[in-house]
């Protein structure tokens, strides 16, 4: 029954916490920009007049591939929180992914196709990364499971900064900043036309926006198990390393313009595959 409870718990407030940091988001980007801004609260707001507005359907699975994929982000999430198999919750999440680009594809738009071959270009700079995470905390803790992996006497970050720095590197795309947000155009000063969005509305496009948030959530929980350890304390320094990792991530956003998808993908396989690489395999010598 606990269980039962938890899951729920989850499931209503990561979205929540996750539109939350958006609005703080919002705030902050508008303060940078020397603007007052809109309300903490406006991304719920959006969401819920969205909610409201009617949906144009494209075709039946154009709206389809969208509910299936926050169907795979939700329980990516719920195995995360709950401390389970993160290889799981990594492959749940792909696929959430690849359902999204499937229904950016199934809208026969210039547009969503442009946007969601950009969403492809986008996985195949990051997902090496992905791996390459739960790789190097299962070669450091012995365990793909995030209850062992927060359980541990000594936090990950000890022996895989350079894991974690590649890990910071792609979040950019993942929590779609610039300068690789590439097939969204999530914020107004990219383009006009929103890429792999461009043909949903209504309850469709509040449905993407539910499941960015819940994208930004498992963003820093992978933060979050760098720092995390077996000590009370422990958990108040995941806290705050999650919250300074947000910021950088708004101030990487608000200063760099977004960058071709040539050097995008070029510059993540070649960061990430270095620090990575020598990260894991001098950990081999030591572990």
């Amino acid at each position: 029954m606990m269980l039962v409870i938890y899951i729920i718990a989850v499931i209503v407030l990561a979205p929540l916490v996750g539109g939350l940091l958006t609005g703080i988001d919002r705030v902050i980007t508008a303060r940078m920009q020397g603007r007052k801004g809109p309300s903490v609260l406006q991304p719920f707001y959006d969401v819920l007049k969205l909610f409201q507005k009617e949906s144009i359907e494209v075709n039946t699975m154009h709206r389809f591939f969208v509910y299936i994929s926050l169907i795979f982000v939700i329980f990516t999430t719920v195995i995360m929180l709950l401390g389970g198999d993160i290889l799981l919750a990594f492959f749940a999440l792909t696929l959430g992914s690849i359902f999204f680009v499937l229904g950016g594809y199934a809208s026969n738009s210039p547009y969503s196709t442009v946007g969601s071959e950009r969403e492809l270009l986008q996985m195949m700079a990051f997902e090496p990364m992905i791996l390459l995470t739960a790789i190097g905390l299962y070669y450091g803790d012995k365990s793909f499971f995030i209850k062992d992996i927060i359980a541990a006497r000594v936090p990950s970050i000890v022996y895989l900064p350079g894991v974690f720095l590649g890990l910071i590197y792609i979040l950019t795309f993942k929590l779609r900043k610039s300068p690789f947000d590439l097939s969204m155009s999530h914020h107004g000063h990219q383009e006009i036309v929103q890429g792999i969005t461009t043909e949903y509305s209504g309850k469709d496009l509040a449905i993407i926006q539910i499941t960015h948030w819940y994208e930004t959530i498992i963003a820093l929980t992978l933060v979050y198990l760098f720092f995390a350890f077996n000590s009370p304390v422990s958990h108040l320094i995941a806290i705050l390393a999650c919250i300074i990792a947000y910021l950088l991530e708004i101030v990487i956003d608000n200063a760099f313009a977004r960058v071709k998808w040539q050097h995008a993908l070029k510059s993540t396989w070649v960061i990430t595959g270095v620090l990575a690489s020598v990260n894991l395999i001098i950990l081999s010598f030591f572990r």
